[in-house]
């Protein structure tokens, strides 16, 4: 499990989160939604200790990340695996090498048993006979699952997500969902997703926080997002952009 207690962020003298209280549990998929600019990027780099946080603590079961000296932090970032916008692979290097990269980090294992966990883990994704490939040669919905791929090589307790399904068509976006849902479940991990996928959050949003201008403004299951009386949980899920998605799921939802 996560837990932030009273998180607070600022740059520039600018405050982009305010006394974010949040709990993120084990074995699901915990989604952080919100507008553009609403602070749900920065939470989550935060959560993971890219950004240092001006207030407030941030909990992995009883460690607290934010009182850790540099040793303890690189122990945690072992437990962790992190999937970025836009799969972030390394280009010169083969799709192979990318995924025994946290291995070559952070493991004692020999060269033969890096090479057969990573391509066990292109496997479990449903990539076979691509290790010898570069990113260059691949599709988008292929390098997110090379991402992924590379964030659960080390066995992550913790999975990190941030707008997997950016830049993806439909389909391909529900292929990663499934994926990130069935593996969180497999190996039960506490799983954070950033998404502004509407999809993505009827499907596989076990646990839902939306973050509004900074602020937590409502927190609760995918279920229970469809009976909210909140105003700004509203006006976000039935903007106009998002109108249709949202009122198709309700009636299906409704229908059964």
């Amino acid at each position: 499990m996560i837990r932030a207690e009273g998180v607070c962020k600022s740059f520039d003298k600018k405050e982009v989160l305010t006394d974010i209280d949040a709990v993120f549990e084990p074995g699901k998929v915990n989604l952080i939604i919100g507008k553009s600019g609403s602070g749900k990027t920065v939470l989550l780099k935060s959560l993971i200790g890219l950004h240092s946080i001006d207030k407030g603590k941030i909990f992995y079961n009883d460690r607290d990340i934010t009182v850790m000296n540099n040793k303890q932090i690189k122990d945690i970032r072992k437990e962790l695996g992190v999937v970025f916008q836009g799969g972030a692979l390394f280009d010169s290097l083969s799709v192979l090498e990318n995924v025994k990269f946290p291995l070559n980090l952070f493991s004692s294992m020999t060269e033969k048993e890096k090479t057969e966990r990573a391509i066990f883990c292109l496997n479990r994704v449903n990539l076979n006979n691509v290790e010898n490939l570069y990113p260059a040669e691949i599709s988008g919905g292929m390098k997110k699952r090379v991402a992924i791929a590379r964030a659960i090589v080390l066995q992550p307790k913790y999975l990190f997500c941030d707008e997997p399904n950016s830049g993806l068509d439909p389909l391909t976006s529900i292929v990663i969902d499934n994926l990130l849902s069935e593996l969180t479940h497999e190996y039960d991990m506490t799983t954070v997703i950033n998404t502004h996928d509407m999809n993505s959050v009827f499907e596989i949003g076990e646990k839902v926080l939306f973050i509004h201008e900074g602020h937590k403004e409502w927190e609760g299951s995918n279920e229970e997002i469809m009976y909210t009386n909140n105003k700004a949980l509203n006006e976000f899920l039935f903007s106009s952009k998002l109108n249709r998605m949202v009122r198709e799921k309700l009636e299906k939802k409704s229908e059964e």
